[in-house]
């Protein structure tokens, strides 16, 4: 009985009882239809902004090669999420595999830190095509990019498999209710019967560091990307470059603000009811608009656009 007992509470669940909305049954089919409409907009939206990027010779430069990973990231955190929780809320059993559940928060954070980095080095382009356009070419030429980017994707691996490593050697001591909608640490630390002091210190610092640390270079890349602007003499330069700095500025707010609210708080106030709205928020809502505020105040996207339309009418006409 005793070793009953300790394998009870030593061995993880088979699997996780992810609540959601179950317990306002009124609210899953509407929220339901709205998952489903976000899901299938943010994959067109994503999936256009990449071949746009990709297809259209004009747009081979540094800003078109973060925003390609930007779509990609965003393709992924959806696909991450939104198809368990379509799933979940189309039956009655809500369930997800300890394995499962494991895996998603592991490339759910390696995503999010590595978002964090390649709309830090956006903005860094930003600051050089304002700042220094006749040294752009120089500055931000290809390799440079793809060294960014690299950087990104493995700093975001790195602190995802930190997290994992702790995370996994939690106990839950019989606990299977996830009051989210899907996996995510904080969540998983709120649930271990363990001492998670080490987990909560941990979590702290590598988000202070890989979302803090990018913020700041976004601010101080704004700061001076401001100064330059307010000092052309042409109001209707100053007007074109604010709004060639506007979409990143739009996007790193919705991505940055649900993200600190959600990370940056005391373990002690953390509230899973209040964190697992915000979890959806960023992890469907951010994703689907992103495409959508690039294109509408993109003309070069929009240009794309048109010319891959017309390439495919063409195509189709044959």
């Amino acid at each position: 009985m005793r070793g009953d007992n300790q394998s009870f509470l030593g061995d993880p669940p088979k699997d996780f009882i992810l609540l959601g909305v179950s317990d306002r049954p009124w609210l899953e089919l509407p929220l339901f239809v709205v998952l489903l409409v976000s899901y299938i907009l943010a994959m067109l939206g994503n999936i256009t902004i990449i071949l746009v990027s990709r297809l259209d010779p004009q747009l081979y430069s540094p800003t078109y090669i973060f925003l390609g990973h930007l779509s990609f990231l965003d393709l992924c955190y959806t696909t991450t999420t939104v198809p368990q929780m379509l799933v979940n809320m189309g039956s009655s059993r809500k369930t997800i595999s300890y394995g499962g559940c494991t895996v998603q928060y592991a490339i759910f954070h390696w995503l999010g830190c590595t978002e964090c980095i390649v709309l830090a080095a956006m903005a860094l382009d930003l600051y050089v095509a304002i700042c220094e356009p006749l040294r752009y070419a120089v500055i931000m030429h290809r390799p440079l990019c793809q060294q960014l980017v690299a950087v990104a994707w493995l700093s975001g691996f790195g602190n995802s498999l930190v997290q994992v490593v702790l995370t996994v050697q939690l106990p839950f001591c019989g606990q299977q209710v996830l009051n989210n909608f899907f996996c995510e640490v904080p969540a998983m630390i709120k649930l271990s019967c363990a001492d998670t002091t080490m987990n909560d210190a941990t979590l702290a610092v590598l988000v202070a560091f890989f979302a803090l640390v990018p913020l700041v270079l976004i601010l101080l890349s704004y700061g001076f990307i401001t100064r330059a602007v307010l000092r052309i003499q042409s109001s209707r330069g100053r007007c074109k470059a604010f709004g060639t700095c506007s979409s990143h500025l739009v996007v790193v707010s919705l991505f940055y603000l649900p993200a600190i609210y959600m990370y940056l708080q005391p373990p002690s106030s953390y509230s899973q009811e209040q964190g697992k709205f915000i979890s959806l928020f960023y992890s469907i809502i951010t994703p689907t608009l992103n495409p959508f505020i690039y294109t509408l105040r993109n003309k070069d996207v929009k240009g794309a656009l048109r010319r891959l339309l017309s390439r495919t009418r063409r195509f189709c006409r044959r």
